[in-house]
Formats: C-alpha cells, sequence, structure tokens
C-alpha cells in the first residue's frame, strides 16, 4: 500500500477540527488539529465565526496533506460534525451570521413557542425528539425572531458537515443523521416535515435535498484544492453526524450493542428496526433518529452534555494539571470515594430527566477531601449518569444489551473506563485509536470514490481495533450500593435548590 490510494476524514468536533487521512486498511498516515475556534459573547451562549471555522478546516488539511509525499493519493474525503449547529447562507453563497454552537441556550423562548404552538405529543410523535433549545429548528426561529435582517437574507442553512463539504466541492446537502438533530424531520418518512416547516413560518426551500451518507457530492474544486491541499477531483462524500459516523465504522449500529460515544459531551445509541411509539421516551428526554448506507436505520438516543466538558473544567480548576497526574492521584483513592459524589450536570440535563435548570454539584465533602477524591468523584459521577440512560433504556423494552462499544478522547482514560465497566457491571470493548469519528468520515469518502463494494468490506478493512475493559470486581458491588442509594437519589434532592437559585439569578424571587 505504499503507493495506494488515501483516504480522508474531517471532525469539526465541539472542542477541536481535526484532518486524518488513512490508507484503505486503516492506517494512519497523517494528521492535524486545531482548537475550534468559539465566541462568548455573553452568558449561555456560543459562537463560530464561519470564516474562521473554514481557515481553520483548511489549515489542518494543509497541515496533513504536507506530511505526504504525494497527496494525489487522496481518493476521497468526508467530513463529521457536531449535530445542531449551522451556517445560514445568503444567495451569494456568504454567511448571514455566526454559526450558533450546538450548546447555545438562546432560542429558550423558541422552544416554548413551539410546545404552545405545535405541541409536545406531536413533535415528538413526528420527529422523534423532545424540544431542546439545541435544535436547528429553534435556532432558525431564533434567528428569525431576533435578528430579521440577517433571516431575511438566508436562502439556506447547511449543517457544519455539509458546510464544509460545499466548500470543498460546490454542491449543497443534508443526511438523516443530521437532519435527525433539527427538530424538522419526518423521521418515519425520512423527509423534512414541510407542513411543520410551513406552519412555524419557514419555508421548506431553506433546507436542502438529504442523500445517503456516504453518496458522492462531487469533486474537490481548483479553489478547494489550492486552499487545502487535497486533490482536484478528489471525491467528497456525503458525511454526517461525529457519534454516528464513529458507530457505523466500528459496526456499532446494530441491535444488541450499546454504543457509547466519550466525546465533550457523552452520547448513548441503541438501535432499532423501525421508529419506537413509545411515549415514555419524549417525558424521559430522549431522541430517535435515522442514517442511511445501503439502508436505513434507527437509533435511540440519550446522554449528556457534559462529559469530557467535566474532566476539563475540573482542569481549569487546578491550573490545567494534566490528566496522567489526576489519574494517578485518584487510582490511590477507594471507590466511593469517601462518600464524595458528584453530579455531572455543568449545562441541565437531557435524559432520563430532563431539566435545563440542573446544576452540577459535589457533597459528601469533609475537612479530610483532597483534589483526588473530587477528582475520582467526577468520573465516578460521569459513569453513574451514563448508567442511568442504560437501565431506562431497558425499562422502556428497548433490545437487551449484549455488548458496549466505546469510542472518544475520554477511552484513553484508563480509570474512567474501568470505573464504568464496573459501573455497567459489564466489560466495554473500546478503540485503540482516539479519532473514531474521523475514520468514519474517511470510510464515507472511500465509499464515495467507488474504492469499497459496500459498507461491509469498508467496516471490514478500516474498522478500529478494539481493547476490553472489564469491571473490577471489588468495585461493582460497591457502586451499585452507591448508585442505587446515593446517586440516584441525589438529583431529586437538589432539584429544587437548583431551581430556587435559578429563580433567585434571574430576580423572579
Amino acid at each position: 500500500m505504499a503507493n495506494g490510494p488515501l483516504l480522508a476524514g474531517i471532525d469539526a468536533g465541539t472542542s477541536r477540527i481535526r484532518a486524518l487521512i488513512f490508507t484503505l486498511d486503516g492506517e494512519l498516515v497523517a494528521e492535524a488539529r486545531r482548537t475550534m475556534p468559539v465566541e462568548r459573547p455573553r452568558p449561555g451562549w456560543a459562537q463560530h465565526d464561519p470564516g474562521a471555522l473554514w481557515d481553520a478546516t483548511c489549515a489542518v488539511l494543509r497541515s496533513a496533506t504536507s506530511q505526504l509525499d504525494d497527496s494525489a493519493r487522496i481518493v476521497g474525503v468526508a467530513a463529521a460534525s457536531v449535530g445542531e449547529a449551522f451556517v445560514a447562507l445568503d444567495r451569494a453563497g456568504q454567511p448571514t451570521g455566526p454559526i450558533i454552537a450546538w450548546y447555545d441556550d438562546r432560542p429558550k423562548a423558541e422552544v416554548d413557542w413551539l410546545v404552545q404552538t405545535i405541541g409536545l405529543e406531536r413533535l415528538h410523535g413526528l420527529c422523534g425528539l423532545s424540544p431542546d433549545p439545541t435544535f436547528s429548528l429553534c435556532k432558525l426561529l431564533w434567528l428569525k425572531a431576533n435578528q430579521p435582517d440577517a433571516f431575511a437574507r438566508t436562502v439556506r442553512w447547511l449543517n457544519v458537515s455539509h458546510y464544509l463539504a460545499w466548500r470543498l466541492c460546490g454542491e449543497m446537502t443534508c443526511d438523516l443523521s443530521l437532519a435527525s438533530r433539527t427538530l424538522a424531520l419526518d423521521l418515519h418518512k425520512r423527509a423534512w416535515a414541510d407542513d411543520l416547516i410551513t406552519e412555524v413560518g419557514l419555508s421548506p426551500d431553506l433546507f436542502a435535498p438529504i442523500r445517503a451518507n456516504g453518496a458522492r457530492l462531487g469533486s474537490v474544486t481548483e479553489d478547494a484544492a489550492g486552499a487545502t491541499g487535497l486533490p482536484r477531483g478528489c471525491a467528497v462524500g456525503i458525511g454526517g453526524h461525529d457519534h454516528i459516523v464513529g458507530a457505523l465504522v466500528l459496526g456499532a449500529l446494530s441491535p444488541g450493542v450499546l454504543f457509547n460515544s466519550l466525546g465533550t459531551a457523552e452520547a448513548l445509541t441503541v438501535t432499532l428496526e423501525r421508529p419506537s411509539a413509545e411515549p415514555e421516551l419524549l417525558r424521559l428526554g430522549y431522541s430517535q433518529g435515522a442514517v442511511e448506507v445501503e439502508r436505513p436505520l434507527t437509533y435511540v438516543f440519550g446522554g449528556f452534555p457534559t462529559s469530557g466538558a467535566c474532566i476539563e473544567w475540573f482542569r481549569t480548576l487546578f491550573d490545567g494539571v494534566g490528566h496522567g497526574t489526576l489519574i494517578d492521584e485518584a487510582s490511590a483513592v477507594p471507590a466511593g470515594c469517601h462518600g464524595v459524589t458528584f453530579l455531572p450536570d455543568l449545562r441541565g440535563r437531557i435524559s432520563p430527566v430532563p431539566d435545563p435548570l440542573a446544576r452540577g454539584a459535589w457533597f459528601g465533602l469533609s475537612a479530610d477531601s483532597a483534589r483526588a477524591d473530587l477528582y475520582r468523584a467526577v468520573l465516578e459521577g460521569l459513569a453513574f449518569e451514563a448508567r442511568q440512560t442504560v437501565d431506562s433504556l431497558a425499562r422502556l423494552g428497548m433490545p437487551a444489551i449484549r455488548e458496549i462499544r466505546a469510542i472518544g478522547g475520554n477511552t484513553q482514560n484508563h480509570l474512567l473506563m474501568r470505573i464504568k465497566a464496573s459501573v455497567y457491571r459489564q466489560p466495554i470493548k473500546a478503540t485503540e485509536m482516539v479519532e473514531v469519528s474521523a475514520l468514519g468520515a474517511a470510510l464515507l469518502g472511500g465509499l464515495a470514490a467507488g474504492v469499497f463494494d459496500d459498507l461491509a468490506q469498508a467496516q471490514a478493512r478500516l474498522g478500529p481495533a478494539l481493547r476490553v475493559i472489564d469491571p473490577v470486581e471489588a468495585w461493582a458491588p460497591r457502586y451499585q450500593a452507591h448508585y442505587r442509594d446515593v446517586y440516584q437519589p441525589a438529583y431529586a434532592a437538589l432539584r429544587d435548590v437548583h431551581h430556587a437559585a435559578e429563580a433567585i439569578e434571574r430576580g423572579a424571587i
């Protein structure tokens, strides 16, 4: 394969933009990354400049391609990205404003209006989602209400993955995995919900056509080739939502597999043969979505917005102390952290108890509590939070979990993974490599380039190596008791306190 074809994968995540280049057998030959440029104009708001995003993407691609002897070997490229953020474009293809970050909570009033106007049950029944400020439709409605001049100039919006693909090849599209994060997809028809879109005062023309993941969208243009180092004519494949693209390459979208993606946020996904009509999914805050490579698949999606974000937040409290130091210190602390417990709800809670006002907390502190106790409590809190999703999905009659597969940067935290396996009471198969979403994007680029016969062959060639993390026998019963008797009651006990604090903060009390 020294002179064989190569594939490029882009991953535009919450905190970083990455470009990785692989052989057709999944060998990593070049990589580059940059921090995702972010602006925070006021509390609760976060946004990205589209030009800065494209410039950063070009920079990582140039850096990666410059490491090759011959960049003309790259035959396919695709992009994975965060879910709900998008770029609004005018008729000339110029952005009409910043990208509202997926976790930005400014469209709260629009969520309330949607619930009052359309109704929770109808929205969930049609789109498979519980209304939330993160979803793209809410951001569009906010733009219309608060920046009417910018909205009036907007003729099309594109999710981040598809914006990057458009900049590469000049063609606009969407895919099911990102359309699933908009609150505007008819999940049952796997098409835009035009009646809903019209009813809320938007034009269906704003929405790009939906096509299958891995389909060839076009070829890298001369301008994009000059900006990125990719060869002109390289196939541009249709990418998708980073979590789901990672699941594809891992072969984790099959019944009985729990897919656990551990990034800045944490996602837990189980696959279904068809959309579920279970009404409890709405009450418990779960989402459903779809993806299509060769055939459409449906999945149920839960999780929480601050997983890796909690760990990074903790590190900032202690002057950016290294991961290795924290892990070594916490490894000497017994399971249960001498009674210290952490709730990781730094940006609210999504499932299985939806509550945007939920806040994080340590409790059980004493004068003897040290940094190591606090850090291990953070890791245990993340594991307990994920366990709640696993348990509630089981109670809803989802397929029995026979295997857990995990990806993401935090799979490299060996203490966290041992804690999670012990809390799940089940082994976890985790990838050896970190950048699995970029590898999945490369797979979709390979399908677009026609270098694989089908998805199964692509997965067999590119699928990353897995290591097994077993539960620690001595920890499992301690965690079971702590989870049942301390962690689960904790949120209920603190909920009223958090809501009262929020009311005081906004002057309602």
